[in-house]
């Protein structure tokens, strides 16, 4: 018996040790892979030199030099990444929808597929009725002054099946998977306290209206095989100026959540997430608010932000508060007035790197496109939004941001993680590690001068340099 034993002993350890080297030597040749592929490099230039183009491969060496080195570390992972995008406005619908078929097709293969030259948009953001940037003010369930309609009898999206369904339609048979997030700009007009589309207030006694029409809109959705994977209560709800507007405290969201949202939700079978806030980073106590409540906080998913006023950082105030819910960035503008150097190197600085690195899970920049003259818009909606892409008629400019999010979103796809990348003066960027177990690096230059730096990755090295305010993906 006791041979038997030493012999089973024996024969265990043996598998263990050929376990533990079969082990090492996978790692070991993982390594030896890793470090010998190419450094696959994508460049945008601040003064339009390079767009996006891809350039000479680079690879890694054990060659010394005293520039600076950004180590990447596949080991330290932090937040999984669902996605970078645009927000695809009724009026981008609308512009596309107008296209000829074969122009039409293939701008949406460039922009959500990811073969050859595509740039691999994977979240996008919709309205809930009207945004200001759709032709015109409309709601769900529009009446007559006067008349209410507590049981949503005449709840129709007719006015988003003319172009934002359609096109969506053909966006998720490039990507059944992407992920759509939707917000509502105002509720229905009857339900405010005001009677305009303009500011005002959802008033408590149509909290559970509202919250019913919200579920209403997810399962008409789902009847035109659309699902909408989140929904926040309210887009920038401390801004009543635009139209459509409506001002949310975050006392009204957190009682809203707790009190209709969450369980009309709950009682409707309604997987559709629920993140709070949706506005600028300057107010990070409006999420906590709603955070800070138990009955509140079981129905939220996490927060959501926007940087027109605020620093990214405080992204981070919320999710050292409260780490268990996820953190999201969903809408950046780029005006008619700004220049294409400066949006470039602001965004990537702040966004692409600074959201990611606060613990964002996705990074949307606004509008997906506009026409020459920055419409449609309402009355009264922003006249300098400038789209991703400019289409006229048939014809496509790429603007800023299109690159902007291009630099992430053809390469860290959904489900890859951020990971551990050094942080250097001048040389702001963040890294990846993706599904497919394939490094992705973004640097930006923010020194007035050209940076050469080394790109570190287990021991070994790769010598690359930017000019000022130039953009760089690198892919091992």
């Amino acid at each position: 018996m006791k041979i038997k034993i030493a012999v089973i002993c024996c024969f265990t350890v043996f598998l263990f040790s050929c376990s533990h080297k079969i082990t090492s030597q996978q790692s070991q040749k993982e390594t030896s892979t890793e470090q010998n592929s190419p450094i696959q490099m994508w460049l945008t230039e601040g003064d339009k030199s390079a767009l996006f183009a891809q350039q000479k491969d680079l690879q890694f060496s054990n060659q010394q030099n005293q520039f600076p080195s950004i180590e990447v570390d596949t080991t330290n992972k932090f937040q999984q990444i669902d996605g970078f995008g645009f927000c695809l406005t009724d009026g981008s619908a609308y512009l596309i929808n107008q296209m000829g078929e074969a122009d039409k097709s293939k701008l949406l293969n460039e922009l959500f597929s990811t073969d050859g030259n595509s740039i691999g948009i994977s979240y996008i953001r919709i309205s809930i009725g009207a945004s200001d940037l759709s032709q015109k003010v409309y709601s769900y369930d529009d009446l007559p002054e006067g008349q209410t309609d507590t049981y949503l009898s005449k709840f129709t999206i007719a006015e988003n099946e003319k172009d934002l369904v359609p096109v969506l339609k053909m966006i998720l048979k490039i990507d059944p998977s992407i992920k759509i997030l939707g917000s509502p700009w105002s509720a229905p007009v009857w339900m405010k306290d005001n009677d305009s589309s303009k500011g005002g207030s959802l008033q408590p006694k149509y909290y559970g209206v509202y919250a019913n029409y919200f579920v209403k809109y997810i399962q008409a959705m789902k009847a035109e095989g659309i699902t909408i994977d989140a929904i926040t209560p309210q887009n920038e709800p401390l801004n009543p100026k635009n139209n459509p507007s409506m001002y949310m405290s975050a006392e009204e969201e957190r009682d809203f959540i707790k009190n209709s949202l969450g369980p009309a939700f709950a009682k409707a079978s309604v997987s559709t997430r629920i993140i709070c806030y949706d506005h600028n980073a300057d107010v990070p106590q409006y999420p906590m608010t709603i955070l800070q409540d138990p009955a509140a906080r079981q129905y939220v998913d996490g927060s959501a932000f926007h940087l027109y006023a605020g620093k990214i950082e405080a992204l981070s105030q919320v999710h050292d508060a409260f780490p268990e819910k996820r953190i999201y960035f969903t809408e950046q503008y780029t005006g008619s007035g700004s220049t294409f150097a400066g949006d470039l190197s602001w965004a990537i600085k702040n966004l692409i790197v600074g959201a990611s690195r606060n613990w964002s899970k996705n990074v949307l920049e606004w509008n997906l496109a506009s026409d020459p003259n920055l419409e449609p818009h309402t009355d009264g909606g922003c006249n300098t939004c400038l789209g991703a892409v400019t289409i006229d008629k048939n014809q496509v400019t790429r603007n800023q941001s299109y690159y902007i999010i291009a630099h992430a979103s053809k390469f860290v796809r959904p489900g890859s993680y951020r990971i551990q990348s050094s942080e250097i003066t001048n040389l702001p960027n963040v890294a990846f590690v993706t599904s497919a177990r394939q490094k992705v690096l973004i640097v930006l230059n923010t020194a007035n001068q050209q940076q050469s730096f080394n790109i570190k990755f287990k021991g070994k090295s790769a010598t690359t340099s930017l000019t000022p305010g130039a953009v760089a993906t690198y892919m091992w």
